[in-house]
């Protein structure tokens, strides 16, 4: 009489797996991306070229990044991160990528927090970043960041 309350007791307990891995905020991601003119909203003629890499906790919500910029026709004035899918303007996350060098061509890296919001909109590759430049202040080069689980 026992013994079939305890196998369904054991068949629910052994079926209820708590699978941690396939929730997201226990992921890594990596992160990449070629920004061009011909991306930028609207699109900018020149032979401005960008790109970054990266990876991105979703425990700590942060994301780490090396960006580089090449061939622009001033030094930027302005680089950032944005929420918005290709084709697209968006809104500003958090401020100016620092360590700008006052050269047409060189690399910045940062690290920045992202609130839930955020990590929504990089995980599903709407976020892109830019470099804005004296000539082109709204952004001579722009491209769409991909995320990838490592």
């Amino acid at each position: 009489m026992w013994a079939i309350p305890f196998v369904i007791g054991s068949v629910a307990l052994t079926s209820c797996d708590d699978d941690d891995d396939d929730l997201d905020d226990n992921r890594n991601y990596s992160i990449s991306g070629n920004a061009s003119g011909s991306q930028v909203v609207p699109p900018v003629s020149g032979s401005g070229q960008g790109t970054i890499t990266g990876t991105y906790d979703a425990k700590t919500n942060t994301l780490i990044y090396t960006s580089t910029w090449t061939n622009l026709t001033s030094a930027p004035t302005s680089a950032g991160l944005y929420a918005g899918a290709s084709g697209t303007t968006g809104v500003l996350i958090g401020s100016t990528w620092p360590s700008l060098a006052a050269t047409l061509s060189g690399t910045t890296t940062g690290t920045v927090v992202l609130t839930d919001a955020q990590e929504t909109q990089l995980l599903s590759n709407g976020m892109y970043y830019t470099y804005s430049t004296t000539s082109n202040p709204g952004g001579e080069v722009r491209g769409q960041i991909t995320a990838s689980v490592m």
